[in-house]
């Protein structure tokens, strides 16, 4: 009991650590604000800016989330199709690999070209960003079933969709909600790229025109921001594997610790 209580304050106790000397070096070497301000100035500067903050950072939040969402259909409809059919891999990865080795950054101009500054281009570039993984890792369950599952199954009598409905999508979901938690903190990515490259509003657009103004603490704010919600939307999708697919991580310590 006492070591449960361990793992689930060291988080913090390292985060307010890292806080910590991080001020101190700041301190101790001078360090000019511009350079690198000082977390209790950056704390000061959400404050300031709390309204301004908190008005992009649900702009933000709907354009991660909206891209976030094709991601995951398009991604587990793609996983399914991959893992199941063979020709499809064949036919449809190296098409999907090519696109995901693309920078992002570079197709953002095209998307402003295509649909204008806003919100689409940050939901596309969200969604691009954030697909490839859940793709990769739902076409990988349904690939891991052993063949010979798959020859008793066939010889009861189990065609080819009832194999993938009672034991591909089963063994599937672990690895896709391993995904979501991934692909939630690349959509980030993806949304506050396209914010800072082509946006007018959002936490992007936001530091882009607090560095314009050589406010470089706004700027740490911002970063602080994305960073807080990221790792809520991380924790929110890690309660819901542990809930959902309880079952494949019985007796795993990392598991059982989250």
């Amino acid at each position: 009991m006492a070591n449960k209580h361990i793992v689930r304050l060291l988080p913090w106790v390292i985060t307010i650590g890292f806080f910590v000397l991080w001020e101190l070096a700041c301190v101790l070497f001078s360090i000019d604000r511009f350079i690198l301000p000082r977390p209790s100035a950056i704390a000061v500067s959400i404050f300031q800016n709390a309204g301004t903050i908190v008005l992009q950072s649900w702009y933000t939040l709907f354009t991660t989330l909206a891209g976030f969402a094709v991601a995951v259909a398009v991604g587990l409809f793609l996983g399914l199709l991959v893992g199941a059919s063979p020709l499809v891999y064949r036919g449809v990865y190296p098409i999907m690999v090519g696109l995901n080795s693309v920078p992002k950054v570079a197709i953002v101009p095209i998307l402003v070209i295509w649909f204008g500054i806003g919100a689409v281009p940050a939901i596309i570039t969200a969604f691009v960003i954030s697909f490839f993984p859940i793709m990769v890792n739902v076409a990988t369950g349904l690939a891991t079933i052993e063949p010979e599952l798959n020859d008793v199954l066939r010889s009861l009598g189990a065609s080819k969709f009832q194999i993938l409905r009672k034991v591909g999508l089963p063994r599937t979901m672990p690895y896709f909600f391993a995904s979501l938690k991934v692909a939630v903190t690349l959509a980030f990515i993806g949304s506050v790229v396209a914010e800072t490259v082509a946006g007018d509003r959002g936490i992007g657009y936001l530091m882009m025109a607090a560095s314009a103004r050589f406010d470089v603490t706004l700027v740490f704010a911002g970063l602080i921001v994305i960073g807080v919600m990221g790792v809520v939307m991380y924790e929110v999708f890690a309660v819901l594997e542990r809930r959902v697919t309880f079952w494949a991580t019985r007796g795993n310590d990392i598991a059982a610790a989250q």
